[in-house]
């Protein structure tokens, strides 16, 4: 094969004596992909290229990398400056995939590992798409993650691949598909075992096929299962927006916009589709709800991944064996990730038999896994062969790590602390995953304080993505880059914090269900409340959230914060929902787990809310109740005012851990950013002025930080990355 004049440092491309010219991806300085300056302008001149020489015969796109394109170079996203900007971006890329597809020559796309986002919209804009099938492939358009819709015709090209049904649901959800389903479902031609195999399938795909046309350019196209006219998808159009609605609140523009951009797109051409798709993007571009998402989904995280929170200048670190103590939940859940990742676990309890039920916790997840065709037994059995069950604590010997996962007693606590110890190596770390207890109390039953920290677990262990790192007043910075390093090897993501009762997450998420809860002995209607949760934008309603978490674990927190700050000398400030707590508590309903709580729990059916609750707490005259929007902001302004105060005392770190650990925490509105985020988006000084009508209103509680007075006569905002005042 021969070089060519097109190669550049992202695009080597080489032509061989049939003609064929092979186009490989391999964008310098970067582990994958992604459409940059750097790769767009050199396959921008491809289209030149398969034009203007006539001894081309067609061409093969792929990738040096593990992974075929990851997408859009999000830093020109986030620098686009205006609607028309966005509007001109996106049809920019379009005119050059349109001249590839009318060049008339074939044009082949041979994709492995991720192709996402503008990845498969240029791979879409190929001819045809070979899949190297090794496991590893995934193909979707997951731009709505980040407030956006496809705007490189993928709501165009993907449903006149897949039909509108199928395109609509990947869009909306975001959804990754595998090989065999991007093959069944017509989003690529063909599969092939290695690159090898791929590559002798396109050049055999491109000799039988000359001068191809894309599917949407015969003059007999018709859509998959019908286009917008069709009465099969004109009735799943007319369910769609109410369906997506009941999730999203209308707090996600993008799922309109996605949806409204396949529907007109599906009453005209291709070009005139594209053009109504790139306006839509436009939109999306500009809305706070993508600028928000970017921002705190994007930047932060990306920042907090790379070690921003990480001490420098300590040598990265790797569990190899680690120990859990207590094999309930929590336990066990802890025990299937770390196991998952390569760690030899020894799940200890007080019994062997609640130790061999931790265990279970992860054959139950594998064996639906085998079920699913997603793993098979020899790797089910591989794993579990690593985790031990046991009472022996001899059997930590040898532990780089040991989280203590035990009830929230800090004599437990203390016991089981001292026991493991008596077995661990002098450079072991021991951690704790409390969720409320102060980290420097727990750590004086420890013999070397400074390494003990907190590992705050959150429930379900292998679906929650987040783990809150929590450092005592003598963890020292060694240990801290050891925990962090743990976190990023299970794949979760992790936030620092420093010791303080409740530390971040659990301190803030109290604010939001105690709001909701405080609301009822107010006379609000129960389902308004839970109604303002959900409009909000939050995961869960209060109420159904404190019946999950548990009315009895939420009185003894209470009672635990009470006596420890008794004992400190420091008086108690009872919020008004602990009340009701106690006496909803009082009564026997404590909670999902007991069958009843705030709501009525029966077997296989809907949970339905306590009609007791108006007994209980006599609901106002509907002239009398409270706006909607009332109750929204009760709810969001008193998680945001409490994340700022965790700034104001020094517990958060930055600004990157309060949002990132706020929507991965507990389902902090993802749409907003992240809790402070929130503030800036509402203005620092309206923030402030609208919590203190709120705090004349309903109390102390809602009166701003003094951080955020002093921002809001400065016209400061919290900026990306910033560290705490």
């Amino acid at each position: 094969m021969s070089s060519n004049d097109n190669n550049s440092n992202a695009l080597k491309v080489e032509r061989g004596a049939d003609g064929i010219v092979v186009a490989t991806m391999d964008l310098p300085g970067h582990s994958m992909n992604v459409l940059n300056d750097d790769l767009a302008l050199p396959l921008a001149s491809l289209a030149d290229l398969l034009e203007s020489d006539a001894s081309v015969t067609g061409l093969i796109l792929s990738s040096a990398k593990k992974d075929f394109l990851a997408g859009a170079d999000v830093d020109r996203l986030h620098r686009l400056s205006g609607a028309q900007e966005a509007f001109d971006e996106s049809m920019r890329f379009k005119a050059f995939m349109r001249r590839l597809e009318k060049c008339g020559k074939p044009v082949v796309a041979v994709i492995q590992g991720m192709c996402l986002g503008g990845g498969l919209e240029i791979a879409m804009g190929c001819h045809w798409r070979i899949v190297i099938d090794d496991g590893k492939a995934k193909l979707g358009l997951p731009e709505v993650k980040l407030g956006l819709l496809p705007g490189g015709g993928g709501t165009q090209r993907l449903p006149r691949l897949v039909g509108m049904q199928q395109a609509v649901q990947w869009m909306l959800e975001g959804t990754e598909v595998r090989a065999a389903q991007a093959l069944s479902s017509g989003l690529v031609g063909e599969l092939a075992p290695s690159r090898d195999e791929a590559m002798a399938k396109a050049r055999a795909w491109i000799a039988a096929n000359k001068k191809p046309v894309q599917p949407w350019d015969a003059p007999k196209f018709r859509y998959p299962g019908g286009d917008s006219r069709s009465p099969a998808v004109v009735q799943m159009l007319a369910i769609a927006p109410s369906i997506a609605s009941a999730k999203s609140w209308g707090n996600y523009p993008a799922i309109n916009h996605i949806m409204s951009s396949v529907f007109e797109g599906g009453l005209t051409d291709i070009d005139r589709g594209l053009e109504i798709e790139s306006r839509y993007f436009a939109a999306c571009a500009e809305s706070q709800a993508s600028k928000n998402l970017i921002g705190t989904l994007w930047y932060q995280l990306n920042a907090i991944k790379k070690g921003a929170s990480r001490p420098a200048g300590v040598p990265r670190s790797e569990v190899k064996k680690l120990g859990i103590l207590g094999a309930g939940m929590m336990g066990a859940g802890i025990a299937y990730v770390s196991a998952k990742a390569g760690m030899e676990v020894v799940l200890l309890d007080t019994s062997q038999e609640a130790a061999e039920k931790g265990k279970a916790y992860s054959k139950d997840i594998l064996d639906k896994a085998v079920k699913k065709g997603r793993s098979s037994a020899d790797k089910r059995d591989a794993l579990l062969a690593q985790i031990t069950p046991t009472t022996d604590y001899a059997l930590l010997q040898g532990c780089d790590l040991v989280i203590e996962a035990v009830f929230e007693d800090r004599g437990i606590k203390a016991d089981v602390t001292k026991k493991a110890e008596a077995h661990l190596a002098a450079s072991a770390v021991f951690a704790s995953n409390t969720s409320t207890l102060p980290i420097t109390g727990l750590a004086e039953a420890s013999a070397r304080p400074e390494n003990f920290i907190g590992l705050h677990f959150f429930s379900p262990v292998d679906k929650m993505p987040l783990v809150e790192i929590i450092v005592g007043a003598k963890t020292s910075p060694e240990t801290l880059a050891r925990g962090f390093d743990y976190v990023m090897q299970i794949g979760k993501t992790p936030i620092v914090v420093n010791d303080s009762r409740g530390f971040y997450t659990s301190r803030v998420f109290a604010t939001y269900v105690m709001e909701g809860i405080a609301m009822l002995a107010e006379g609000v209607h129960p389902r308004s409340i839970e109604v303002a949760g959900l409009q909000a934008g939050m995961p869960m309603p209060p109420l159904a959230l404190q019946d999950e978490v548990s009315l009895s674990l939420g009185v003894h927190v209470a009672d635990q914060t009470r006596k420890d700050l008794a004992a400190a000398g420091i008086p108690y400030k009872e919020h008004p929902g602990e009340r009701v707590l106690r006496q909803v508590c009082e009564l026997g309903r404590v909670g999902k787990k007991a069958g009843k709580g705030f709501y009525d729990y029966v077997a296989g059916g809907e949970k339905t809310l306590w009609p007791g609750l108006a007994e209980l707490y006599p609901v106002k005259a509907m002239n009398e109740q409270p706006e909607q929007r009332e109750l929204i902001d009760r709810m969001m302004f008193a998680q945001a005012n409490e994340t700022a105060r965790c700034l104001q005392e020094g517990v958060l770190r930055s600004v990157a851990d309060a949002n990132i650990g706020s929507i991965f925490g507990w389902g902090f509105a993802p749409f907003q950013g992240g809790a402070l985020q929130f503030i800036n988006s509402y203005g620092v000084p309206e923030f402030v002025a609208r919590s203190r009508e709120l705090a004349a209103r309903h109390g102390e509680r809602f009166e701003p930080p003094t951080l955020l007075v002093t921002m809001a006569q400065k016209g400061e905002r919290f900026e990306e990355g910033q560290p705490a005042h």
